[in-house]
């Protein structure tokens, strides 16, 4: 061990001035709890970015493909393409529109009603054929069965042809040579048709006119001719026979009671939601725990599914009113994200096609790729395959963007924040090493006296700075783990109708903890450089000359 370690040892554990050592345990106190502090808020924030990817992706696929227009039918060629990209695994098609779901008195809107296809999407009864697009099946709540999602001979939806136009009536032709679309005309071309029009047109208004003129004049005269009609008051005229006469306040006041509303018997408007053979026909449906809980749904009962339409409405040259379906609730799944279980379900693709007289068409086709580190380069490479300005594809994060924007900013900001205890602590390096310097200018003026370099005075201090660093960000790191492992074991509450998420996620990842520990112990190398280099250039007789 060569002398400046030693000696820079020496000053730490200093027992002569009791300050120094004090002080040197306050500095590195102060690492350590800006070390600490960084790496618990880093493992928390990098815990929201895992926590919301995981909830996004359980229900959500990592590439999505969709089409500028809503006409959709060529996906089967499309999903052929696509899965021929290095890097996809999954390739399913799917349709999303916003529905209304009623049971009983209970109604929800604005719930995306998304279509899937249960082979591809879910892995229901497809064996090793394919892989599962979406996550779903692990979020799926115990009691809940999705091999009933699609009903036996279930076919795509087709699509409603427009109705007949009516037949062209066959004009008449008159017994000259110009057809009855041709106008007749004079010798100077003007359309003589035209002109009778008006010319009748004319008169019957003239003869409206006068009619009215003459009615209004035998009124006046037999006005004049019957005065006395004329000067009665309209309070003195008598009532007219037949009226009615009397209070108009009802019959047992108004206090009274409306009778009971009329209930219709069974067998004038039977429920099918209230017969279970009808209810195990039906197509099945997959709602999340909180939107099951606030319709007061279970598994096995019905809920019915109505297009979000106001009144009626004009498609393919057909008014159609409201399209409303009963489903069985098959299963309810929870995400653990309040805003996908409060506003989501999944049905049969086939099933919600039929709510719209687009036949065989979906909403897009989504993916699912080996590493979602790399869906943004399989993303474009998917974009430059489908090149034809049709289609556009996104990602996962991009489908998210503001979100994870948002978290990423958050990180940032908080580190950076953070970093700044670190900083304070420097300071408090800073300080300890000057009042180090101050306290031994004798001992430094006597090594300089016996033959110690500049350099070999800097290291002193370097060492002294780096080992005040290295303790306290070894200390800090432990403490970092102590408080996340305290966090996951003890878990704390958050709000989901805030946070979306019910308690506090905490990632500890090695890389993070490696960072900020040496972030810590750069700044306080870079702490130590001006109080070393006071040390180094200071000379012999300067120390000797205040004694």
């Amino acid at each position: 061990m060569s002398y400046p370690i030693e000696v820079a040892l020496r000053y730490l554990g200093s027992k002569k001035r009791a300050f120094i050592s004090v002080g040197t345990t306050f500095a590195i106190l102060g690492v350590a709890l800006g070390v600490a502090a960084l790496a618990t808020v880093m493992s928390v924030t990098g815990g929201f970015q895992a926590e919301f990817r995981d909830k996004v992706l359980g229900v959500n696929a990592h590439v999505l493909v969709i089409k500028y227009s809503t006409d959709f039918r060529e996906y089967r060629s499309v999903m052929d393409q696509v899965a021929k990209v290095p890097g996809v695994v999954g390739v399913a098609p799917f349709s999303i529109n916003p529905m209304m779901l009623t049971h009983g008195d209970a109604t929800a809107t604005g719930v995306l009603v998304k279509g899937v296809d249960p082979a591809r999407s879910l892995g229901v009864g497809s064996g090793n054929t394919f892989t599962p697009v979406l996550d779903l099946p692990r979020h799926i709540l115990p009691g809940g069965d999705l091999a009933g999602l699609r009903r036996p001979g279930a076919k795509p939806a087709e699509r409603a042809e427009p109705p007949a136009l009516p037949p062209v009536p066959q004009l008449e032709q008159d017994a000259g040579a110009r057809g009855a679309l041709e106008p007749e005309r004079d010798e100077e071309g003007r359309n003589l048709d035209l002109l009778r029009a008006y010319e009748a047109r004319i008169q019957d208004d003239e003869r409206a006119a006068a009619a009215k003129g003459a009615e209004a004049a035998a009124g006046v005269e037999a006005a004049e001719g019957d005065g006395s009609a004329a000067d009665v008051a309209p309070e003195e005229a008598a009532v007219a026979e037949g009226a009615p006469q009397g209070s108009i306040e009802p019959q047992g006041g108004y206090g009274s009671v409306l009778p009971d509303d009329d209930v219709l018997p069974a067998d004038v408007d039977p429920d099918p939601c209230a017969d279970k053979e009808k209810i195990a026909k039906m197509p099945g449906i997959v709602i999340g725990a909180t939107l099951a809980k606030n319709l007061g749904l279970d598994i096995g009962q019905c809920v019915t599914v109505t297009s979000p339409t106001i009144g009626f409405s004009f498609s393919n040259g057909a008014i159609k009113p409201p399209v409303a379906k009963r489903f069985r609730v098959i299963a309810i799944f929870e995400a653990g994200f309040e805003q996908y279980d409060t506003k989501l379900a999944y049905a049969d693709l086939y099933e919600t096609q039929a709510f719209y007289d687009h036949g065989d068409t979906v909403t897009g086709v989504e993916m699912k790729v080996d590493d979602i580190d790399n869906a943004s380069d399989i993303a474009r490479d998917i974009s430059k395959l489908l090149s034809n300005g049709l289609y556009y594809t996104m990602d996962w994060e991009e489908l998210n963007h503001g979100l994870f924007t948002a978290l990423r900013i958050q990180q940032i900001g908080m580190s950076l924040v953070l970093m700044l205890i670190i900083v304070v602590a420097a300071f408090t390096v800073i300080a300890t090493l000057i009042m180090v310097v101050l306290d031994k200018k004798k001992e430094i003026a006597v090594l300089k006296a016996m033959g110690a370099t500049d350099f070999a005075i800097l290291r002193i201090f370097l060492y002294q700075g780096g080992i005040i660093g290295v303790a306290g960000t070894t200390l800090g790191l432990l403490l970092g783990v102590a408080v996340c492992k305290g966090l996951l074991v003890y878990g704390f509450p958050l709000d989901p109708k805030v946070y979306f998420i019910s308690r506090l996620p905490v990632q500890v990842r090695p890389h993070e903890f490696v960072l900020t520990g040496v972030i810590a112990i750069v700044i306080c190398l870079l702490a130590t450089i001006v109080p070393s280099l006071y040390a180094a250039w200071l000379r012999p007789a300067d120390g000797f000359r205040s004694q």
